[in-house]
């Protein structure tokens, strides 16, 4: 009967049962709805987009970034604590045996009355203890002193008939794999912000680059003035400005060197290590990244398995759901079973002999019969929070659908801006060449040189800044899909470093 005990609580659990909510989703996003509906990209390099760059210098250290990131040694470490506390509420399933032992020796107090065999009855607080006590009948005598040695088991079991341990289960299940997830987000956001800050760092030498053009560029102009005004063909008006032209491009120099060593810097923290003494292999630094044009973000009802943060706050509903239970449950009585032998006796010699053995066993039944509501609000209160995880669940999904959105018509409006910035830069490059050409014919003068210098240096700096603008687009946009997760059960047992 004892053994049959669980199979039947198991058909009594109280409280919600739990249902994953279902959200309808459009079949595609509004900035796609003009394009095929495709999937291609979310099941194919979604989960590792960055590789589509053929950079092996990101791929390192995006690598590097999630084995030692410090970040995600926390998240695992939070992982490996909800398993923990899996263990400990699974627990509850199985009986409690504590073994106690116990040697006393008491000395009653002369001042107590003997009844005849009915024991010392003491005067005060000074009296002996009650196993003391009780061993002390029909032969305490006041003023003696006895010994007692005991050694005992306590064993209990509390059935788990309306189901509060195997809600609370569902409820340390549900927050371990909400862990999971969490770990798995934080995975995204690394993978993101490395890659973010490491285009960052090469478009910002690409900058460095141009603005090293410009200079150099400007400085042969420079040359050429100084040449013509030793001749008198130039003013010191226009040997002034170029000089001006000249010393404000190199003024540039330092901010956007000062700026690349700020992201090698971030890089570092990200990887886990120290700021000083990190570097990264400057050969991939001399060309350009090219940002794939085309991203294909596949349908929205794919987000809501990808997106770690989502599947996080539904398994939070979860745990919330079954907490719930736990709150119900505790409305029912509570059924336990107990049993407590021992072994007492007031010699040692005679402790494991079959007179010095006693015991209690019995069932126990606990069941609150007033307590000013309280069961009742905590009922309550764990439906509001139930409530409170679904809502949360909800605005999670209309945020990472936004989130996509947002990232599809920046990209899409950055890139129809880049095209346009590269034909003004094209435009601009010609009308400066042109007014070289006809200030040294002698048909302008210097300031429409200026004018045009101006105007293309604002175009190439315009160009640069949009390609970097793009990259981080594009970075975005993966990130909003979920991208830089890998579905490894090995992550979370990770140790922190």
């Amino acid at each position: 009967m004892v053994l049959a005990l669980p199979v039947l609580a198991a058909g009594c659990v109280v409280g919600p049962h739990y249902r994953a909510p279902e959200l309808a989703t459009a079949a595609r996003y509004a900035e796609t709805a003009a394009g095929p509906a495709s999937s291609a990209a979310v099941n194919g390099p979604i989960s590792g987009w960055w590789t589509q760059l053929g950079d092996a210098q990101l791929d390192n250290l995006i690598a590097r970034a999630l084995a030692a990131n410090l970040d995600l040694d926390t998240a695992a470490s939070r992982v490996r604590q909800a398993r923990l506390q899996e263990i400990s509420a699974g627990a509850a399933y199985w009986p409690t045996i504590k073994v106690s032992g116990a040697a006393q020796r008491t000395r009653l107090s002369e001042n107590s009355v003997s009844l005849g065999g009915l024991g010392g009855l003491t005067g005060g607080t000074a009296g002996a203890s009650g196993s003391a006590s009780g061993s002390a009948l029909g032969f305490g005598l006041p003023g003696s002193e006895l010994n007692m040695f005991q050694i005992g088991f306590d064993a209990s079991w509390q059935l788990d008939f309306f189901g509060r341990t195997r809600r609370s289960v569902d409820a340390a299940d549900a927050d371990a794999a909400a862990a999971i997830w969490d770990l798995r987000d934080t995975q995204v956001s690394i993978a993101a912000e490395v890659a973010g800050t490491y285009l960052g760092m090469r478009f910002t030498e690409e900058r460095i680059r141009i603005a090293q053009s410009d200079l150099s560029r400007l400085q042969q102009m420079l040359h050429l003035l100084e040449v013509r005004a030793s001749g008198g063909l130039a003013s010191q008006l226009d040997v002034r400005q170029q000089q001006m032209e000249v010393a404000a491009t190199s003024a540039r120099l330092p901010l956007l060197e000062s700026q690349a060593r700020l992201q090698l810097h971030a890089l570092a923290v990200l990887l886990g290590e120290a700021p000083e003494g990190f570097t990264v292999d400057a050969s991939s630094m001399a060309t350009r990244p090219s940002i794939p044009a085309d991203i294909l973000p596949g349908v929205p009802s794919e987000l809501l398995r990808r997106r770690p943060d989502i599947r996080r706050a539904e398994r939070q509903m979860a745990a919330a759901t079954a907490r719930t239970g736990v709150a119900v449950a505790d409305l029912y009585p509570q059924f336990s079973l107990s049993a407590s032998p021992s072994l007492s006796s007031s010699t040692l010699s005679k402790l494991l002999t079959g007179g010095s053995f006693g015991y209690s066993v019995g069932p126990t039944v606990v069941w609150p019969l007033f307590n000013a509501g309280r069961t009742r609000a905590s009922v309550n209160i764990a439906n509001e929070t139930e409530r409170q995880a679904l809502t949360a669940y909800r605005k999670s999904v209309l945020t990472a659908l936004k989130e996509v959105e947002d990232a599809l018509t920046r990209t899409a409006a950055d890139q129809a801006r880049q095209a346009r910035l590269e034909q003004a830069a094209e435009f601009a490059e010609a009308a400066e060449r042109l007014s070289r050409e006809q200030y040294q014919g002698g048909l302008v003068d210097f300031s429409r040189v200026l004018s045009a210098q101006g105007m293309r240096l604002t175009a190439d700096e315009d160009v640069a800044q949009g390609r970097a603008t793009i990259a981080q687009d594009w970075v975005t946009l993966y990130k909003a899909l979920g991208g830089g997760w890998r579905d490894d059960d090995s992550m979370p047992e990770r140790k922190a470093h």
